[in-house]
């Protein structure tokens, strides 16, 4: 069976995570949350503002953008090297493919049999990422890679990434198409009056890099919207060690063993 745009009637869709797929077969919809107040994440002065004729605004840090971080070329070499692998079916409309070890995140385990290192298209945008004084040292031992498609009602729900095993530094590149990151707190804004749940838009332009680290990391969850895809849209993230896992941590062992798998670049999806 298929639907419009050519999906097969399958989806790795589970619990209350949805795509069009599923909602057309199950009849059923989970709206994105509208309400809340709106803010827009300013590069520049590193401020959220209000866009709504409202003068208020807060720092907002933990957030760095590198636009043009890729040349069209290397976008284009990327994209066509992803394509020649497999992507394996994802929630919530996406598809995936993984370079890193096998975890699981519940019993705290980590499997490195399996995982052959970083693709070697990433070595020069790793060396890249260092460069940058944010980014120094940052050595990334997991890359997932996800491809977006509004035909399939593809979004990621807002939420915060690991930090047992996961490091300060998210980092992500944007490819194909520009999007929003959103990035949402039910704490409200007391030093601003505001409660409830509370909105940072973040806008990634094509083939930009961003990097959460700090309050934008631990406070702040961040997702992506269905209604901020229009075109096919895939990105690339990468993650670094927890200080578990770092010389003096419970798991430095373990933690070297996995950057040095990473620094070979030359990975397999596993």
């Amino acid at each position: 069976m298929m639907v419009p745009g050519g999906v097969a009637a399958s989806c790795a869709c589970k619990g209350i995570r949805r795509c069009l797929l599923c909602e057309t077969l199950k009849e059923s919809h989970l709206p994105e949350k509208k309400n809340g107040h709106v803010f827009f994440y300013d590069p520049e002065t590193k401020l959220a503002v209000r866009k709504d004729g409202e003068p208020a605004s807060f720092p907002f840090p933990g957030v760095f953008l590198w636009e043009d971080f890729l040349s069209e070329e290397e976008e284009k070499e990327l994209i066509s090297s992803m394509d020649r692998d497999v992507w394996n079916l994802s929630q919530s409309g996406r598809k995936k493919q993984d370079f890193g070890p096998k975890v699981n995140f519940k019993k705290k385990k980590v499997r490195p049999a399996s995982f052959s290192g970083l693709p070697a298209l990433s070595e020069k945008l790793v060396l890249r990422m260092q460069q940058e004084e944010s980014l120094s040292g940052f050595q990334p031992v997991e890359q997932c890679n996800l491809d977006y498609h509004p035909q399939r009602g593809s979004a990621i729900d807002p939420h915060l990434d690991d930090s047992w095993l996961w490091g300060e530094r998210l980092v992500t590149v944007n490819m194909l198409s520009g999007t929003t990151l959103t990035m949402s707190s039910e704490q409200g804004l007391p030093q601003l009056g505001l409660s409830g749940e509370v909105y940072v838009a973040v806008a990634l332009p094509r083939r930009s890099l961003v990097a959460l680290y700090g309050e934008a990391r631990h406070r702040w969850k961040h997702g992506i919207l269905r209604k901020d895809l229009r075109e096919r849209r895939v990105c690339s993230t990468y993650r670094e060690l927890s200080a578990e896992f770092l010389p003096g941590g419970r798991h430095a062992e373990l933690g070297s063993q996995l950057v040095n798998i990473a620094a070979s670049f030359n990975g397999a999806p596993v």
